[in-house]
């Protein structure tokens, strides 16, 4: 594959949700309807956009519902709180402005986004393509190689192979090492 070909760039859209969730007000509409993480993600969307202007740009999501790790252990993310009312509504608007921005969107049944990303991300860089992923997951600096990339829109930072270096002090063949001594209370 042609490594001159602008990157293919995947939007981790359930971290945008939640991080434009909380790093927002709560904003509504006159009828009350809460838009603050709408507002948010479609800013983060279009700066995305621009910046990588002939890039191929794909949004992927969390599906509803168990995973293949739910299956695995049970206790999986049990001590994460619920999704909050006023982020629940603004989901389904979210997803039909992605649609209707005309970006691929992408939300797999029995997976995280995580997963689909990395799927997607390692294929193509299998291939030589050059990979954005936006999001502010730290698990995902386990992905990062020659090939990929992490982007995250709201602190302008990029995490290549020396930035997860630098800014972990550990290379990136080393992050799941790393996040499973670490554990995640998240995740439980």
């Amino acid at each position: 594959m042609d490594s001159n070909l602008p990157p293919l760039v995947l939007v981790d859209g359930s971290s945008y949700i939640y991080r434009a969730f909380h790093a927002l007000p709560m904003l509504t509409t006159s009828g009350g309807q809460h838009t603050g993480a709408v507002r948010g993600v479609v800013s983060m969307l279009r700066r995305l956009v621009a910046d990588y202007p002939d890039s191929p740009v794909a949004v992927v999501f969390d599906a509803k519902g168990k995973t293949f790790r739910d299956e695995i252990f049970a206790q999986y993310k049990a001590h994460r709180p619920p999704m909050p009312d006023e982020l629940r509504e603004q989901i389904e608007p979210i997803h039909a402005i992605v649609k209707a921005m005309g970006l691929p969107f992408i939300c797999e049944p029995g997976v995280e986004a995580d997963d689909v990303i990395g799927t997607l991300a390692r294929q193509a860089s299998s291939q030589g393509r050059r990979v954005v992923i936006s999001t502010g997951d730290k698990d995902m600096a386990q992905l990062v190689n020659a090939h990929i990339t992490l982007v995250n829109t709201m602190t302008d930072t990029v995490l290549d192979e020396a930035g997860v270096q630098e800014k972990y002090g550990i290379s990136p063949s080393l992050m799941i090492d790393l996040l499973a001594l670490m554990g995640d209370k998240t995740d439980n």
